[in-house]
């Protein structure tokens, strides 16, 4: 079964239904030595990466899942007539920025951020599943604290909330867009 570690490994992640995380793995493979079971991950991955195939194994959310290669949405888009995932309002858009830069945060502070009332705004994230409300804070009235899910990076692909690009970098795409627009 040495061999087929790789190929075992591939099996777990297709039929995950949600990123399956390296501790998992090794939690399900207790038999295989951990550096083994790390050796063949990367091994699978830069299989895929080397590859040409329509699919792909990415690293999203704290684990490993099978997705499409993006080259190919418009056409996988036609076919389950999907709309587009990123079919997020302005408004959801930027109360989820203030939640992912500032988690944990009260909606009081995300109304205040903003500038306008974020009740509405807030449902709607918390219905879909992009912020979850994690606790109260310890002061008057006990308000809710939210933050971002699971789900929000796998949403916007990202493997842990500090690959989020920091303030230095949006400054500096800002500033180079500046010049262009001149």
């Amino acid at each position: 079964m040495k061999k087929r570690l790789k190929e075992l490994i591939e099996s777990l992640i297709f039929v995950s239904l949600e990123p399956l995380s390296l501790e998992r793995i090794k939690s399900v493979l207790q038999e295989f030595p951990q550096e083994q079971i790390e050796r063949a991950i990367k091994d699978l991955l830069e299989s895929y990466v080397s590859n040409e195939s329509g699919i792909q194994i990415i690293q999203t959310a704290g684990g490993y899942l099978f997705s499409t290669k993006p080259e190919f949405d418009s056409w996988i888009r036609r076919l389950f007539r999907i709309e587009r995932k990123n079919k997020l309002s302005p408004a959801s858009l930027e109360t989820l920025s203030v939640i992912a830069y500032h988690q944990p945060i009260t909606l009081a502070e995300i109304s205040a951020l903003r500038g306008v009332d974020s009740t509405h705004t807030l449902k709607v994230l918390l219905r879909k599943k992009l912020a979850k409300i994690v606790g109260r804070k310890k002061s008057p009235g006990k308000p809710l604290i939210y933050r971002t899910t699971d789900k929000f990076l796998s949403h916007f692909g990202l493997s842990n909330i500090k690959d989020l690009p920091s303030q230095e970098e949006i400054s500096n795409v800002l500033e180079e867009g500046k010049g262009i627009e001149e």
